[in-house]
This record gives C-alpha cells, structure tokens and sequence, in this order.
C-alpha cells in the first residue's frame, strides 16, 4: 500500500479556492444584510470590514440607510458601477439564490465570486455561475473559513 496516497495534505480544491478568495477579493456585497447586530450577517459584515474588506450593503427594506457606515442599497443592480464588487455573499432562504446569483451575472461586470453562507446552496444557480467563469462556494462562512488562510 502507498501510504503517501493516503497522507492528508490539508488542502482540498475548495480550500484553494477559498484561500485565493480571501487573499484577492477586495469588495464583496452581502446581500440580506441585516442592521440587527445579533444577526449572523452583522457579524460576518463587521468582521471583513474588520479584515480591510469593502462592504456593500444589499437590502431592500433598509435601502438608502447605512449599516456599518455603508449605504444600503435595494438590489445589485442598484450599485453605481464605480463600485467594483467582486464578490457576492448570500445571506436568504435558497428559493432567492437563482435571482441573486442572475442579478450578479448580468450587472456586476468585476464578479469573480459567488458565496453562499451556511446552509444554503443551489445546484442549478451554482452551474449557471461556474458557466459564466465564476469560482461559487456553498455552504461556507468566510467568517469561519477566511482566518484560516489570511
């Protein structure tokens, strides 16, 4: 038996996707960003704004507000095109993923990346993002997984 097969590098594809994720992204929108500091996506916003992230606030009931000293916008296509986003972290119900992830392909030309949070994935919105170029991770935080490698 050739025990180096078996030996556990400790990398996987998705971890060098993640690891490159984190090290490039620069402006990452967060769609579902609630101004309620007890929710999830206050948190993780408040941590990569923390880590030197760009923050874009995407919610439609608080649009035209600010969350963590960014402006809300309703949607993306709402935002303006000097703001270079690139990439797109989902924080709503899966039913919302294939809207999001559309909306993201055809009005966010620097999209390099689609995130979605914990729980959430879409087979059919994560091949149409792949199809278009796109590194999508599902089911991941980057709370969580973006230490790791920064």
């Amino acid at each position: 038996m050739n025990l180096a097969i078996l030996r556990d590098t400790g990398s996987s594809p998705v971890d060098d996707d993640i690891a490159r994720i984190a090290r490039t992204a620069r402006c990452i929108a967060i769609v579902g960003l609630s101004p309620n500091e007890v929710r999830p996506s206050w948190g993780v916003a408040r941590y990569l704004k923390s880590q030197g992230y760009r923050i874009v606030p995407v919610n439609p009931t608080h649009a035209g507000s600010m969350i963590l000293d960014e402006h809300v916008y309703p949607d993306l296509r709402s935002i303006p095109p000097e703001i270079e986003v690139d990439m797109v972290d989902i924080f709503r119900r899966v039913d919302a993923v294939p809207a999001i992830v559309d909306e993201a392909i055809a009005h966010l030309p620097k999209l390099r990346t689609i995130w979605m949070q914990l729980g959430i994935s879409h087979p059919q919105a994560t091949t149409r993002a792949r199809a278009r170029g796109l590194t999508v991770i599902e089911d991941r935080c980057p709370k969580i997984e973006f230490p790791r490698f920064l």
